[in-house]
């Protein structure tokens, strides 16, 4: 087959960033600007799980145990969902990769369809400020619209702008002690993750400490070069 008679593929994306960089906000604005589908394990396991899938059954028993999901799972799942219609025009991973194995596993995955990470976006923020940032949140039950002490208060106290409603609701773990070591664990984890990808050319860094839209016009451009 010469090169004229080859498919594109599909691009892959991954964004790499701490506990509260804005990483499925960035997902999601990339997704409405390039018609990339955002792909975030959370959401992979739960769609598996309910769809009955033998990936979906397998992670399902394992999460009833109250055990962790495999590597093995999770890209079992990751290979079906890269299946489906939606992905031919790319995909942005959130929150895959978090190992230097898992991205192993996944170049393995990739590369049995042609396919390769394009461009993995570190979103570069300070400790200090996440810790500020994600202990500060809190949501609407009624609507899920997000809020924050400081950046993004409530117009009147306690009762959500979008809805009305009055069910404010704060993550157990969103407090300072928790999210520092979340944030340690991260950097932990994701070191060798970054120079993975610095290594293999594919690392792109992205100031994430602006505002919403200049990080996002930021990142457009680094996908837009990846992708042509």
């Amino acid at each position: 087959m010469d090169g004229a008679d080859m498919k594109p593929t599909a691009p892959v994306l991954i964004l790499l960033g701490p506990p509260g960089a804005g990483k499925g906000t960035q997902a999601r604005m990339l997704q409405e600007r390039h018609g990339l589908v955002q792909l975030s394990t959370g959401d992979l396991l739960r769609a598996a799980v309910a769809a009955g899938t033998e990936a979906g059954k397998r992670a399902k028993a394992v999460m009833e145990s109250g055990d962790l999901v495999s590597d093995e799972i999770v890209i079992a799942i990751l290979r079906d969902r890269l299946a489906e219609p939606d992905c031919a025009k790319g995909v942005i991973l959130d929150g895959f990769p978090r190992t230097a194995v898992q991205a192993e596993a996944l170049d393995d995955l990739l590369a049995q369809t042609g396919q390769r990470i394009n461009a993995a976006v570190s979103l570069e923020v300070e400790d200090a400020a996440m810790v500020d940032r994600v202990s500060g949140r809190f949501t609407c039950g009624g609507c899920g619209e997000g809020y924050h002490d400081r950046f993004k208060p409530t117009d009147k106290p306690g009762t959500c702008d979008k809805c009305g409603s009055t069910d404010m609701q704060r993550r157990a773990d969103d407090n300072a002690a928790t999210v520092a070591q979340r944030l340690q664990a991260y950097h932990a984890q994701t070191a060798p993750l970054i120079a993975y990808y610095e290594n293999a050319g594919a690392l792109a860094r992205v100031d994430a400490m602006g505002a919403i839209e200049e990080i996002a016009a930021d990142l457009s451009a680094v996908v837009s070069k990846a992708t042509t």
